[in-house]
């Protein structure tokens, strides 16, 4: 089995936050996004994970070592690919288009998910959809009496269907997922100059490649600031192995409302922590009220009450506030 993680995105809509660090390694409850959604996948397959391939765009050395050390974790290779130009979610699969072979998973790397299935690797093809309230605002499938997709529809103004698209995508041999991106590409076939694997898909569907479905219990967004926060409270809740307190916490007066998790050596003083709050490694908090927020690694916050907050790694934060987005390496006046 071999997982693509196209990831290669500026993950703008993230800023502050994504000036420093990758959409993809930005964590909620203590770890990466990247990771968590990888853990995920490779539990939803069943079966021995070779490769990790990460599309990436230019993160640095670092953050391609960590990706490395992310698919390490989870018993496989990681293989680092770049995407230097952007030019569609085919093409950035294209880049890694060695691990188009056999068993093959593709995921974008900005949502999360919660399932209970287990693959079934004898299917041509899996679509992961998730049932959503508003269809009209998503990429949906139609399918027949027997659940095999009929059609690929994106944002449908009449009713097709419920069952939204999530983002990843299990082909049972991935050489022919490589045939037609190298026929979009050898034909030129783009879409406002991009080019798409939703091309891929019809195409295959007209030519007799059946697509079924998998369909997750809970399908997460960590697009922008108010979405991380809010996966960060929903996986909380879910207590998905995440929900952890380090027992070298130092609390000296303070009022800990589960759930929560809070990294190692953390220092909280005189403070209310949570509920639905993510402490990283390294925070000092004094005289605070922090709940529905997560405080990256290294950072000090004091005299604050903050909700609905992100704050970034090695930032100081001593000013009262009701929402905050505050970025890496921050200070405020």
């Amino acid at each position: 089995m071999n997982i693509i993680i196209p990831m290669a995105g500026m993950g703008k809509r993230l800023r502050p936050h994504t000036l420093t660090t990758a959409k993809p390694l930005i964590k909620v409850c203590g770890e990466e996004i990247v990771k968590i959604l990888c853990k995920e996948i490779v539990k939803t397959c069943g079966v021995k994970v070779d490769n990790i391939g990460f599309v990436v765009g230019d993160f640095g050395e670092k953050v391609e070592n960590d990706l490395i050390e992310v698919a390490r974790s989870l018993g496989a290779e990681g293989k680092i690919y770049h995407q230097k130009v952007a030019l569609g979610t085919a093409d950035a699969i294209w880049q890694a288009k060695e691990l188009l072979n056999g068993n093959t998973v593709i995921a974008f790397a900005d949502t999360l998910f919660d399932a209970s299935f287990t693959m079934d690797l004898k299917q041509d093809g899996i679509i992961w959809t998730s049932c959503v309230e508003n269809p009209q605002a998503f990429g949906v499938v139609k399918k027949d009496d027997n659940g095999k997709i009929l059609q690929f529809v994106e944002k449908p103004k009449e009713f097709v269907s419920n069952e939204a698209i999530i983002g990843i995508y299990y082909f049972r041999e991935g050489e022919k997922l490589y045939t037609e991106i190298q026929r979009l590409i050898d034909n030129h076939i783009t879409l406002l100059g991009e080019y798409q694997l939703t091309d891929c898909l019809e195409h295959m569907l007209q030519n007799g490649f059946s697509f079924t479905t998998e369909t997750v219990t809970e399908w997460l967004d960590c697009g922008n600031k108010d979405a991380v926060v809010n996966t960060n409270q929903r996986l909380l809740c879910l207590s998905m192995g995440l929900n952890t307190i380090d027992k070298t916490l130092t609390n000296s007066n303070a009022t800990i409302i589960e759930p929560c998790h809070i990294g190692k050596n953390v220092v909280i003083e005189n403070s209310v922590i949570g509920p639905y709050t993510t402490l990283e490694d390294n925070c000092v908090i004094k005289n605070s009220v922090i709940q529905n927020s997560i405080i990256a690694h290294d950072s000090t916050v004091e005299n604050a009450v903050l909700s609905n907050s992100m704050v970034g790694n090695n930032a100081v934060y001593t000013k009262h506030a009701d929402e905050l987005s505050l970025g890496a390496f921050s200070k405020n006046a």
